[in-house]
């Protein structure tokens, strides 16, 4: 069932949120060992937050937007007193001592918080591969990965292990494992949702968002969220627009650009499967049935996106991971000096992924290397930025492949990190710029695999960005 339905079915005591409960609980328990999504559930928090709305449902009150909805939280997602390990073994069994801002927002809405999902290590990765806690599997199937790096999140929807959950994206993290799993992820504008108690990877290019099965699951999701939250000096003061009335609105009047470099083309960035390209322009011709005037737009400095970004990103999680050292919280390991012991501490605690990403990141930085480097990658950032406001003024949104192929074996791309990288290559331009985007999912290959249509738009565009999801949806029914 719908998450929007089953919030109406516990508003109007046609069902109770302990049942509810009870039902994704027991699906939890069947197939959470074969796929391992869940790192950790709070089932008797859970139960007595259940209680507590049946309680306020007897008493003639409305809950909130989300009665009853179980919804996961990506391990990077703080909750107090649960644990919160971002999959890596230096964070060992911390358990902060406050709630993200999105935490706060979903439980004010009525939502019942089941646990968290696993994740790639510190949200490094493309597969879900990377974490301390063993990889996810795709629920489609399970000899293959997920995605990543919120792939516990984006299997839990797909297995229907529950209605909604939140990931991280910061290069596509969302969008990717949507795409790879078959539902809907959503990318909000930078700033658009509180970062407040989201453990930071890349600062300037990380934002969280849902996971569902469903585009107006997303939307009532993301309208719960949103918002100006004062914790966060990021956070966008502007009102948020709600989308949930977008969904059925439909495309007609609307302008949507195909981005050629996005697509299979000669000028593109490569690598993009013919099946998944196909797919993506069939959504096109979907949209033009529907209404919209639907053309090719070229957005030259998008095929840089991925260099850029893997010189951006590393350099900020260089700076954001210095703090794990064995001294303020976390794991330790001791040894004979301080120098020494955190040396000891982030060589046991870190994985291979995040060490190669810090070292990176480290360089890129340094003396002699930040002109080279990282300043040539912000100036890069800042030419997308220009094309893809240039791109707005022609068309209203954007579309292009999620990403260039479908979900992979487990363990086939683990030994080349560049080919790992490349998974993420038609999601990073909108972190890059701070535009909102989303997967939506738009049928299978041949091999019977989910394929993921993105949907880009200007900055607090959501509203046209969901009227299009929407319209896509609503083509494969």
């Amino acid at each position: 069932m719908r998450a929007t339905e089953l919030a109406e079915a516990v508003r109007s005591g046609e069902r109770s949120a302990t049942e509810v409960l009870d039902e994704y609980l027991e699906r939890i328990e069947k197939r959470n060992a074969e796929l391992n999504a869940f790192v950790h559930l709070d089932e008797d928090r859970a139960r007595a937050r259940a209680a507590a709305i049946d309680e306020t449902v007897a008493a003639g009150q409305d809950p909130g937007p989300l009665a009853g909805v179980p919804v996961a939280l990506k391990d990077n997602m703080c909750r107090a007193g649960e644990p919160t390990t971002c999959g890596s073994r230096i964070l060992g069994d911390w358990r902060p001592p406050f709630d993200a801002t999105v935490t706060s927002r979903l439980s004010a809405a009525g939502a019942v918080i089941v646990g968290k999902t696993n994740m790639d290590e510190f949200a490094m990765g493309s597969s879900t591969e990377n974490s301390a806690y063993g990889p996810t599997r795709n629920p489609h199937d399970i000899s293959r990965v997920p995605g990543g790096s919120s792939g516990g999140s984006a299997a839990s929807v797909a297995a229907d292990l529950v209605p909604l959950a939140l990931g991280s994206d910061t290069g596509g993290s969302i969008r990717q494992p949507a795409a790879f799993c078959g539902v809907v992820g959503v990318k909000p504008t930078y700033g658009a949702v509180s970062r407040y108690g989201l453990v930071a990877f890349a600062s300037s290019l990380d934002q969280i968002g849902p996971l569902a099965a469903n585009v107006a699951d997303s939307a009532l999701c993301l309208d719960v969220i949103a918002g100006h939250d004062p914790l966060d000096s990021t956070s966008v003061p502007d009102h948020f627009v709600p989308v949930s009335p977008a969904v059925d609105a439909g495309v007609e009047g609307m302008r949507i650009g195909f981005v050629s470099q996005l697509g299979s083309g000669s000028d593109g960035v490569g690598g993009i499967d013919p099946e998944i390209d196909a797919a993506a322009k069939r959504a096109a011709t979907a949209l033009e049935e529907a209404g919209a005037t639907v053309g090719e737009a070229s957005i030259p400095a998008s095929v840089y996106g991925l260099s850029a970004y893997y010189l951006i990103a590393p350099a900020e999680a260089s700076s954001n991971l210095a703090r794990y050292d064995g001294v303020r919280y976390g794991a330790r390991v001791d040894a004979k000096t301080t120098a020494e012991m955190m040396v000891a501490t982030r060589t046991a605690g870190f994985g291979d992924e995040v060490k190669r990403r810090i070292m990176l990141g480290t360089y890129a930085l340094s003396a002699g290397y930040y002109d080279a480097y990282y300043d040539k990658a912000q100036r890069v950032r800042t030419l997308m930025a220009r094309e893809f406001a240039s791109a707005y003024e022609s068309f209203d949104v954007l579309i292009s492949p999620t990403a260039p192929t479908a979900a992979f074996k487990l363990g086939e791309r683990t030994a080349d990190p560049m080919t790992m990288y490349v998974n993420d290559v038609c999601t990073i331009p909108a972190n890059l710029t701070g535009d909102p985007a989303m997967s939506v999912p738009f049928g299978n290959n041949s091999a019977g695999l989910p394929i993921g249509v993105q949907v880009i738009a200007p900055a607090l565009g959501e509203f046209d960005m969901f009227r299009v999801a929407g319209a896509i949806e609503e083509a494969l029914r």
